[in-house]
């Protein structure tokens, strides 16, 4: 590596080739990348779950992520309603987007899929 060490407006700079600078851009992301490794490696040892892209990808489409979550935890609604203590039709009408609910059925739902509320809570 080959760097030109100037001065400008009182502060050093380094001046290196373009490839040069690219390779170090892309060392940076490779640790950045093996940090990230780590860390999520030490959530799911915490026992926190990796979220698959699949599920990710049917939120972001728009789908409700109450049913994406329930579905991924392959719960029918009549068992997310009764393990969070609400009906399975105030769990279909919160799907369907046509009930509101309130921040504890939110809370036991949550609790009931093993989420943060604002998992499965609508985007909108």
């Amino acid at each position: 590596m080959t760097a030109q060490i100037i001065e400008i407006a009182g502060q050093k700079m380094a001046m290196l080739p373009v490839a040069d600078y690219e390779r170090l851009l892309e060392i940076a992301e490779d640790r950045a990348d093996v940090q990230a490794a780590v860390r999520a490696d030490e959530r799911r040892q915490a026992g926190e779950d990796y979220v698959p892209a699949e599920l990710l990808d049917r939120i972001m489409a728009g789908e409700n992520p109450l049913r994406a979550w329930r579905q991924y935890r392959g719960l029918t609604q009549v068992e997310l309603g009764t393990r969070a203590g609400v009906s399975n039709l105030t769990v279909s009408r919160i799907e369907k987007g046509e009930r509101e609910t309130s921040v504890k059925n939110w809370r036991a739902l949550a609790d009931a899929l093993s989420v943060d509320v604002d998992d499965i809570m609508p985007l909108d």
